[in-house]
């Protein structure tokens, strides 16, 4: 437990960073709603990352709670909603449609009865939807 928040809070700490980073650059160059919608990229993209953690948790614990499957999806769904409505961005929004397409593949391997569905093409995607997010 003490080694997942030391890298929740590592995590924090970079995404803080490139959050103070896009924000001097956009606010530098481009004004204020630049940097609205930077900083509701990079805080979207971490709540996705968590929920992808939520995921990856479920997944292993599914034989003893399938609804948890279930509910992270949602939740990652719910996330991907608010980015895509938030920005114009071409590679967010690739991003955003590869973490989307990933989410629905779990969801058919689900409903075809894989109870323990690979993950990681998610984890990938979110993970680039933090980068773009970022850069």
């Amino acid at each position: 437990m003490a080694a997942s928040r030391g890298r929740r809070s590592r995590r924090i700490t970079v995404i803080l960073a490139a959050v103070g980073a896009v924000a001097l650059t956009a606010g530098l160059t481009t004004g204020c709603d630049a940097v609205d919608k930077a900083l509701d990229c990079v805080q979207t993209a971490d709540t996705i990352a968590d929920s992808v953690t939520n995921l990856q948790q479920a997944v292993e614990n599914a034989s003893n709670d399938p609804t948890q499957l279930d509910d992270s999806l949602a939740a990652i769904d719910k996330n991907l909603d608010k980015i895509g409505d938030k920005t114009d961005n071409t590679d967010v929004n690739k991003a955003v449609d590869d973490l989307d397409k990933a989410v629905s593949n779990v969801r058919t391997a689900i409903r075809n009865g894989d109870r323990t569905p690979d993950v990681s093409p998610v984890t990938d995607a979110a993970g680039e939807l933090t980068k773009v997010c970022t850069s």
